[in-house]
């Protein structure tokens, strides 16, 4: 009985690896989506969209291992929350990742333009955006509620920035209409990354679940 407890956290521990490596991963997407936009660094941006496979494999690997478990070894209680919530978990930093992609491409359809360069809020909701990454991660790994809690705040400073961002957006089209179709382009790389902020909450209210039992609304 030992053995099979010892087996099974083992097989548990790599679900949790596999996850913190596609955290990871997607979180240097992210940086180097926002980078290539603001620098117009278009080899950063073709490097986040060849490698979003990548990370897709990731995705794949953790619903197999968890998929596995529950198949052979019929897991209760919190073992089985941690599994569904591997797979809610990768299913979150998977369209994270997608959205990583967005911004990559609106970046090489942007070029050097200087539409992005005046939004300064641009490069700040990035930054926030990896840190929620990051640590939404680390909630789950270490099973931290005040951390979890902490994706709700850090996520109403995302969505402050994205209202600032029409707002400047609007006054940038009235003095130079001709901009119109670039600032829209930019106007959803501010919402790619509202997105993504409410996916890490999401992965915050993941954790609340694991360790709780019950499941909060941190995205309201």
């Amino acid at each position: 009985m030992a053995t099979h407890r010892f087996q099974f956290e083992g097989h548990l521990k790599e679900l949790s690896t596999e996850i913190i490596r596609m955290g990871e991963r997607v979180e240097k997407a992210i940086e180097l989506s926002v980078f290539s936009l603001v620098s117009g660094d278009l080899t950063s941006a073709h490097m986040v969209i060849s490698q979003d496979p990548e990370i897709n494999a990731l995705e794949d690997k953790i619903d197999d291992i968890g998929s596995k478990l529950i198949a052979t070894q019929q897991p209760v209680a919190k073992d089985l929350r941690r599994i569904l919530i591997s797979f809610k978990i990768a299913n979150d930093l998977e369209r994270m990742a997608d959205l990583a992609v967005d911004i990559a491409k609106a970046a090489v359809r942007l070029g050097e333009d200087n539409v992005v360069k005046a939004l300064m809020d641009i490069p700040r909701m990035g930054e926030l955006a990896q840190q929620m990454t990051n640590e939404s991660i680390v909630a789950f790994t270490d099973e931290n509620i005040d951390l979890a809690y902490k994706m709700a705040k850090m996520d109403d400073e995302v969505d402050h920035l994205h209202s600032e961002n029409m707002l400047h957006l609007f006054t940038h089209i009235t003095t130079d209409p001709q901009s119109i179709n670039k600032a829209i382009l930019v106007a959803f790389v501010s919402r790619y990354l509202e997105r993504i902020a409410d996916h890490a909450t999401n992965i915050g209210e993941s954790v609340v679940y694991l360790v709780r039992g019950k499941k909060p609304d941190l995205n309201q």
